[in-house]
């Protein structure tokens, strides 16, 4: 039992999740102070206060904190998008066109043997029809 939890352990899968879970929960903490220090505030001279947590309380039901869930996540989303995927993907594309294409080799000519294998294909062909 123990060498198939190492198997599964050490698979290249399990190492590459690892290392995106630990470096997601870093990086989310530059979105998070990106969003609450820069974001938040544009967005409070815009609208108002960007926090609605003791908004649309109906019941004892607090549906602002979901709406304010839902808006932190667009945000967040939004600053992960133009952030980061708009400009990765820019670069990628930029790299891409650098890239140089190596052109194929022509084939080498036929050796000896290779034509004698022709030849007798072609007089084998040619007798059977």
């Amino acid at each position: 039992m123990l060498k198939v939890f190492k198997d599964f352990v050490l698979r290249g899968n399990v190492m590459d999740l690892a290392v995106a879970v630990v470096i997601g929960v870093a990086f989310k903490a530059i979105v998070d102070a990106f969003v609450v220090a820069i974001v938040n505030p544009l967005l409070g001279l815009l609208v108002g206060k960007p926090n609605f947590d003791d908004a649309f309380i109906v019941s004892g039901l607090k549906f602002g904190m979901v709406l304010t869930a839902v808006l932190n996540f667009v945000l967040i989303a939004a600053v992960i998008y133009f952030i980061l995927v708009v400009p990765m993907n820019r670069l990628m594309a930029a790299t891409k066109k650098k890239e140089v294409a190596v052109p194929e080799p022509p084939p080498l000519p036929p050796t000896e043997s290779e034509k004698l294998l022709a030849e007798i294909r072609d007089l084998l062909k040619k007798n059977k029809g």
